[in-house]
């Protein structure tokens, strides 16, 4: 008993989320938000993943379909569509971007000896982009790299253009 909760509390807290029926989950410290699929202001000359940006509560925040920057193809929004609001680093600065999935799961606890360090290899995600994989109760979990999905010169692009849109705003 008292090995098995050390064992939990020696592992980490992950949102599990869907995107293609496949399952992910990413670090819930990274995590700022959970929303419902709201309104999205497109931006102009933007890569296709980066679908806008959202107003949250003042704050404007650059919003990306995983999806799409994955290389899969459009899905129209549901009522399941979620908006995942993260934290990210940009030149020592943190930034808010928002992460569209198909569905949100739960949070799961994931002992560290369940976290497999080795590269997940699919054809379509790049390997760049995940930490490992997580062998949980409801089966393997690619575990997401957030700070890793944009690249710099990406998320330079989106931190300019969200600034643009702030100042049009005041």
């Amino acid at each position: 008993m008292e090995m098995t909760k050390r064992k939990l509390l020696n592992g980490a807290r992950f949102l599990s989320f869907t995107v293609d029926n496949e399952d992910y989950c990413m670090d819930i410290l990274r995590v700022k938000e959970l929303m419902g699929i709201t309104k999205i202001t497109p931006l102009p000359r933007t890569p296709e993943f980066i679908r806008g940006i959202i107003n949250l509560r003042g704050q404007i925040i650059p919003v990306i379909d995983l999806r799409l920057k994955f290389g899969l193809e459009f899905r129209e929004y549901t009522k399941r569509t979620s908006i995942i609001v993260v934290e990210v680093n940009y030149n020592e600065e943190n930034m808010l971007m928002g992460l569209v999935v198909d569905s949100i799961q739960e949070v799961i606890n994931i002992p560290d000896d369940k976290l497999s360090k080795i590269p997940y290899i699919n054809a379509r995600i790049k390997s760049e982009y995940i930490k490992g994989i997580a062998d949980t109760p409801d089966g393997m979990k690619i575990v997401l790299d957030v700070l890793k999905v944009l690249s710099d010169e990406e998320l330079a692009a989106v931190k300019q253009t969200a600034a643009i849109k702030e100042e049009q705003k005041t």
